[in-house]
């Protein structure tokens, strides 16, 4: 009778992986610009399958795939925010003048954004400041029959006379 081999020693079959440590690095870089899951896998010459397989079984992999994201991220949303409230930052000018060129340290100063602040509080508060407002409208039940809104529009009628004919 032969003995069951442990699953631990036996080879998983299939194709041997294209990951390799170094796309680690260039994985981090691509999500710095804004690289998605499917363009490192169009980069890395694999599906995007493949690449959602090796964030499975490479923790250094997801680790920099996710630092690139966060940080590319939290940098547009800085810049955002920085746009929409307005900023200033200090600024060198270069004249010249009869020749001789002036250096003169200035302050540049940028208003606030109506489009860059819109989009930041739409995105931070949606229940607030989404463009699609949901109104909930109530129908007021029918309380009264026809023939008392026609009296009621006979009196208003009557009234609306009465105050012409005092004109």
């Amino acid at each position: 009778m032969t003995a069951k081999k442990d699953p631990k020693d036996c080879k998983k079959g299939g194709r041997p992986t294209r990951y390799s440590a170094a796309l680690d690095e260039q994985a981090y870089k691509l999500c710095l610009l804004g690289a998605t899951d499917q363009t490192l896998a169009d980069s890395f010459g694999v599906t995007e399958k493949t690449i959602n397989n090796w964030k499975k079984a490479q923790p250094t992999f997801l680790q920099s795939i996710t630092r690139g994201k966060e940080l590319a991220d939290a940098d547009i949303a800085e810049s955002l925010y920085h746009r929409a409230k307005g900023y200033s930052h200090p600024e060198e000018k270069i004249f010249q003048h009869d020749g001789e060129i002036i250096r003169a340290e200035t302050i540049r100063q940028y208003p606030p954004d109506t489009p860059a602040a819109s989009l930041w509080l739409r995105n931070r508060q949606p229940q607030l400041w989404r463009d699609k407002q949901e109104i909930e409208v109530i129908q007021p039940k029918a309380s009264r029959s026809p023939e008392e809104v026609i009296a009621d529009l006979e009196t208003v009628n009557e009234q609306i006379a009465r105050l012409e004919a005092r004109l």
